[in-house]
């Protein structure tokens, strides 16, 4: 069923509003990125090194989506070109990032390196799965309400990423701490990279938007 095209002043709301959760997402994740990052250094933990470097890829796209709504709002259209370029680039980090959790686990797994313990890790993952979720909706209807808006569509679709990936990091995390397998860690984050190789697919295709 197709909906309603929203009239010019509902589109110049719901743009604010996309640019708003844009701005959150920036300040949110910068924060998570640079805690989980750390925690993750410290304990030797690769999948929540994985996860903060995701936290900050969704950083950069929101930078990206959120520059790319505020030309919208000056201009009063989408500019197709430099938003398709924007995708590309946020498939570009998702490769990188697949690649770079990918070595570190196979290091981790041929050296036999074993993480310690880390609450803070758990922590920041836990708040991550109930911030994601809501924000990743919101987005979703503000997308929706655009008439399937591809730009915030597929900034949507990045964010539910990160609520899959929190829930697998903090699987392994968890398991590692309760049973001291040490390579729970590194499958965690293979599983990161599996996830990160197949969005970065689509948002160079351009199939994001499908999603939801």
């Amino acid at each position: 069923m197709s909906t309603a095209s929203p009239l010019p002043m509902e589109v110049d709301a719901l743009t604010r509003r996309g640019l708003r959760l844009a701005r959150f997402t920036v300040a949110y994740n910068v924060v998570e990125g640079a805690v989980a990052i750390g925690a993750g250094l410290a304990a030797g933990l690769v999948s929540v090194v994985g996860f903060g470097v995701d936290s900050a890829i969704e950083s950069v796209s929101a930078v990206l989506v959120g520059a790319r709504l505020a030309a919208r709002l000056r201009n009063g259209e989408p500019d197709a070109v430099r938003e398709r370029r924007a995708l590309r680039f946020v498939a570009l980090t998702f490769f990188a990032l697949a690649a770079y959790v990918t070595v570190e686990g196979v290091w981790s797994l041929v050296t036999g390196d074993v993480a310690d313990s880390s609450p803070l890790s758990i922590a920041v993952l836990a708040t991550s799965l109930v911030v994601m979720p809501l924000l990743a909706a919101a987005k979703q209807r503000v997308g929706r309400a655009l008439g399937n808006d591809p730009l915030i569509l597929a900034d949507a679709a990045e964010t539910r990423i990160c609520v899959l990936l929190s829930v697998s990091t903090l699987l392994g995390v968890g398991l590692f701490q309760l049973t001291g397998a040490a390579w729970l860690d590194p499958l965690a984050g293979f599983v990161i990279a599996a996830f990160a190789i197949h969005e970065g697919r689509e948002a160079w295709e351009g199939e994001l938007v499908e999603e939801g």
